[in-house]
Formats: structure tokens, C-alpha cells, sequence
């Protein structure tokens, strides 16, 4: 489902902590390795191979598409899509930077160095979030993360 597999390419938008973005592409990235390799899409420097340190990120977001839908409103609430199909823990991050995400995830725990999410809007750009946990100010767990 998350697509880690050595050698499989996966878009990603590179949220670093100091507010940076960095476009491209990965294909080692995993939760258990403190480094990865993200090759530029961005215009001034394509191709460029960055090694990116995880604890430096806020997250790292694997996306449909590099450029987004500029006109699409995401949801960002439960109460605003069908939950019936939604499987796994609801969750509610506020990261730092005080931005909130609420999706569901299948491996949550305050024990980890970070976990993933599935945005709650179907429709969102967002396919999955890595979130970096001590980038995240509070977490919302079960019905706490509806409010």
C-alpha cells in the first residue's frame, strides 16, 4: 500500500521544519533509515540528487501530482466527507507551525519516530503524509480528532 519498495519512484513534496519544499522524486525512502535520496523536479535545479535527513523534515508528502490543483478546495474535516469506507485510526495532527491535518492511520503510535497518514479528503493531491514526530505539537486520536 505504501509503495516503499526499492526502486519504485514515488512523487513527493519535501516539507523541511525551517519551511523549505523541495519537489521530486524518491524511490528509497522508508521510515527505518535516517536518510533518503530525492531527485529535484523544481525548475532551477532538475536532476539534482539531494540526500534528505528525515529528522530534518516536518513531513514528507507523497503526492498525485508535483504541481497540485491550485483550484481544488481540500477537505480538511471528517463531518465534510463519507467516513463509511475509511478504515484504521482517525487521527488530528497540529504540527508546530500550528498547520492541522486529519486523516486516517494504520500505524500510529506516540512511541515512533514518525508515522504515516491517508489524507481524509479522497479527492486531496496528498496520497500519504509522513508525518515526523517531534515536528508535531499534539496528536488527536478516535473521536478527539472529529473536533
Amino acid at each position: 500500500m505504501f509503495n516503499e519498495i526499492k526502486g519504485e519512484r514515488n512523487q513527493v513534496v519535501a516539507h523541511y521544519k525551517d519551511h523549505t519544499l523541495l519537489r521530486g522524486y524518491t524511490h528509497d525512502f522508508t521510515p527505518m533509515k535516517e536518510t533518503f535520496h530525492l531527485t529535484s523536479e523544481r525548475e532551477e535545479d532538475r536532476g539534482k540528487i539531494y540526500e534528505v535527513r528525515t529528522a530534518d523534515l516536518k513531513a514528507l508528502f507523497f503526492v498525485k501530482s508535483l504541481e497540485g490543483n491550485i483550484f481544488y478546495k481540500e477537505k480538511k474535516k471528517f463531518e465534510e466527507v463519507d467516513t463509511s469506507a475509511l478504515r484504521g485510526l482517525k487521527v488530528k495532527v497540529e504540527f508546530d507551525d500550528g498547520e492541522i491535518i486529519r486523516g486516517i492511520s494504520l500505524g500510529y503510535s506516540k512511541k515512533k519516530s514518525g508515522f504515516f497518514i491517508i489524507p481524509v479528503d479522497p479527492h486531496s493531491n496528498n496520497e500519504r503524509i509522513y508525518v515526523v514526530a517531534d515536528s508535531v505539537r499534539d496528536v488527536k486520536v478516535g473521536n478527539e480528532a472529529e473536533k
